[in-house]
């Protein structure tokens, strides 16, 4: 077969999968209900099952109320005896696989458990149908003429007890559709490397040599290694390496403190970044659109949605409303239900809905990932949104960084610090400090409110952190490359701390 015929017959393909995405777009509340009643009904018989009576649920309501919203810490007994090799706890197929996962907040890993319905159903459905958006947005695409290059986890599968544990991106590539491996660089072979530094050259040996087409990975790495073929090719640019390079497929860290530099690497207007929100639990967001930062809430993966107003989180006042029940432009916790047996499961991230007709989103940050020493509820969107028009002020850039608090003592005001690890540093920081300063402000008006006169909030301190400062931090807690990520925001000290020692 011709290259070019099977990029036609792959493009139709999935274009027809378009259909049922429609039908959740017309009826996402009776998609939603549909889900749950699914779940509830596949589980009923697991030991999960029969402690909450799943067999005599009929709709939301009775299930909200019988079913309690958990957290990691009150499922991993059940998910330990699961990787023991118990079975039909939380659900009634055989769970083998866990994805090992350690967030950035806690130096404890999880293993978050994935079954076979959620790689078919979840997983795998929303790369095709992240395909699927991406052709019906742009007809003339060529995207199967080459191959896309997958930037993912770094380790390989532990085997323990008959079950399999490893990084998300591990489990997905060793259980990968033969479509996906054909259509894929680099090899698994070198996708499974675990030492990066040795991987980051073998991606290079082997993807410059292809043809590629699409480039999918979370940015902050992504970056180090196109600046790396750049560097190794001697090029100017990413189209004189491969000149049919046509969109980036990103997700895991906010896209804004990057996209100017990927802008320098890929001149071209023309070229597409689409946006996706997925996560060791789960698929759950697409951008569905061209130029858009909204992405697309994806209802029939076989998860069921609910959200905690963040206003009320973790309060005595908390509430939890359905898909149904959200409003726009309000911060919201995601609580899902899973078809891996994850049962009113708090992930730990925080959304806005940008749309309800339909339900599109931003993510905004984590519940753990915000500063709220002083009642001002800084948010990472806050903080990226406030970078973004600073460096754009200053014709700096931000390669990355993190904030934390500096508490009040005796008679001096508390505020933050921030560390910042400039590609192309401020001329001046003094200035760059107030324009940051300023931005909160006019972004936050609980962080305004706090500055008033510095009644309890000084102005913001910043360092300039030396040059691969975090890429050395993440490489002293063995946590280059794949899906690792700076913690941005913390309402504790301890990164800042570790930070400005090694700075």
């Amino acid at each position: 077969m011709s290259i070019p015929l099977f990029n036609s017959i792959a493009s139709w393909l999935l274009k027809k999968r378009y259909h049922q995405i429609e039908l959740f777009l017309k009826y996402p509340s009776e998609v939603q209900e549909e889900v749950l009643q699914q779940l509830i009904s596949f589980a009923k018989d697991t030991e999960i099952g029969r402690k909450h009576d799943f067999d005599s649920i009929l709709n939301y309501k009775t299930f909200s109320e019988r079913v309690p919203i958990t957290s990691y810490e009150e499922v991993e007994p059940f998910i330990e005896r699961a990787r023991k090799g118990e079975q039909n706890i939380f659900w009634p197929t055989n769970v083998k696989w866990f994805a090992k996962s350690s967030g950035t907040t806690n130096a404890k890993s999880k293993f978050i458990p994935v079954s076979n319905e959620a790689l078919e159903d979840c997983h795998y459905k929303s790369s095709k149908d992240l395909l699927c958006l991406y052709l019906n947005n742009n007809e003339n695409s060529q995207l199967f003429t080459g191959k896309s290059l997958r930037l993912g986890g770094s380790k390989e599968l532990y085997e323990d007890n008959g079950t399999f544990f490893g990084d998300l991106s591990a489990i997905l590539i060793d259980n990968m559709p033969f479509w996906a491996e054909l259509s894929s660089t680099p090899s698994s072979k070198v996708s499974l490397m675990s030492e990066w530094e040795s991987k980051l050259k073998a991606i290079i040996k082997e993807s410059t040599e292809e043809n590629v087409t699409s480039l999918a990975g979370v940015p902050s790495w992504m970056l180090v290694l196109l600046n790396s073929v750049i560097e190794e090719t001697g090029k100017e640019n990413l189209f004189q390496v491969w000149e049919n390079l046509e969109v980036y497929f990103h997700g895991g860290v906010s896209f804004s403190p990057y996209k100017d530099q990927y802008k320098s690497l890929l001149p071209r207007k023309n070229f597409n970044y689409y946006e996706i929100y997925n996560a060791s639990e789960g698929f759950f967001a697409i951008q569905d659109r061209n130029h858009s930062d909204e992405l697309l809430l994806m209802l029939d993966y076989g998860i069921f949605y609910e959200f905690i107003p963040m206003d009320t989180y973790g309060s005595l006042e908390q509430r939890v409303v359905p898909l149904w029940g959200v409003e726009k432009n309000k911060n919201y916790a995601i609580i899902i239900t899973t078809n891996a047996g994850l049962w009113r499961y708090k992930i730990g991230d925080t959304i806005r809905f940008t749309s309800t007709n339909p339900y599109r989103i931003k993510v905004t940050g984590r519940t753990k990932h915000h500063i709220n020493v002083f009642g001002e509820e800084l948010i990472i969107e806050n903080a990226e949104e406030a970078l973004k028009s600073v460096c754009k002020k200053t014709g700096s850039e931000i390669k990355d960084y993190t904030a934390g608090p500096i508490f009040m003592s005796g008679k001096e005001k508390g505020g933050h610090e921030w560390i910042i690890e400039f590609r192309k540093p401020p001329e001046d920081l003094a200035y760059f400090t107030e324009f940051l300063d300023n931005a909160l402000k006019s972004l936050n008006s609980d962080y305004e409110a706090k500055r008033y006169n510095n009644i309890t909030l000084m102005k913001p301190l910043v360092h300039i952190a030396r040059e691969n400062l975090f890429y050395d931090w993440l490489k002293l807690k063995g946590k280059l490359g794949g899906q690792h990520k700076i913690p941005r925001l913390s309402n504790k000290r301890d990164y800042i701390d570790e930070l400005l020692h090694m700075n």
